[in-house]
C-alpha cells in the first residue's frame, strides 16, 4: 500500500500549483492550518540548496472532529499532510493517505472516517 495520493503537473511552477492547491483544498473542505517552506528551512539552519519543498498542513475540521471523537489521541496524527515539490518538469503534489497512516489504530470505525478523509483528499489532489 501506497502512503500518498500523488499528482505530477507538468509545466508548472511551485506558486502557482500552491494556489491551485490551496483552491483545491477548500472546495472539499478543508483549510491550511501549517505552512513549511522546507527549501527555507534548510538553507538557514544548514545552510544546504535544494529544490522548492513545501508542506502544508490540511484539516476538515468536520472530519478532525468526528476522529477525534472516536479516539481522542488521533490528534498526534492531525493534521493531513500535503507537500507539493518542485521536480524535473513540473511540480509533484502528494498528500498523505489516512487509511495508511491510520493503520497504527486498532479501531473499525476511525478506519471508516479516515477513508472517507482519503476520499476526498483524492479528489482534492485530482482537481488540482
Amino acid at each position: 500500500m501506497t502512503f500518498t495520493i500523488n499528482r505530477q503537473i507538468s509545466g508548472a511552477d511551485i506558486d502557482s500549483v500552491e494556489s491551485r492547491t490551496r483552491e483545491a483544498l477548500a472546495n472539499h473542505g478543508f483549510g491550511v492550518l501549517t505552512e513549511i517552506d522546507v527549501k527555507a528551512t534548510m538553507k538557514k539552519k544548514l545552510d544546504v540548496e535544494m529544490p522548492a519543498y513545501r508542506i502544508l498542513g490540511a484539516c476538515n475540521p468536520k472530519m478532525a472532529h468526528q476522529a477525534i471523537g472516536i479516539e481522542p489521541r488521533v490528534g498526534a496524527m492531525l493534521p493531513c499532510n500535503v507537500i507539493l515539490r518542485q521536480v524535473a518538469g513540473g511540480v509533484e503534489v502528494s498528500a498523505i493517505d489516512p487509511v495508511a497512516s491510520m493503520q497504527a489504530i486498532d479501531n473499525v470505525e476511525l478506519n471508516a472516517v479516515a477513508g472517507q478523509v482519503r476520499d476526498l483528499l483524492a479528489k482534492a489532489v485530482e482537481s488540482i
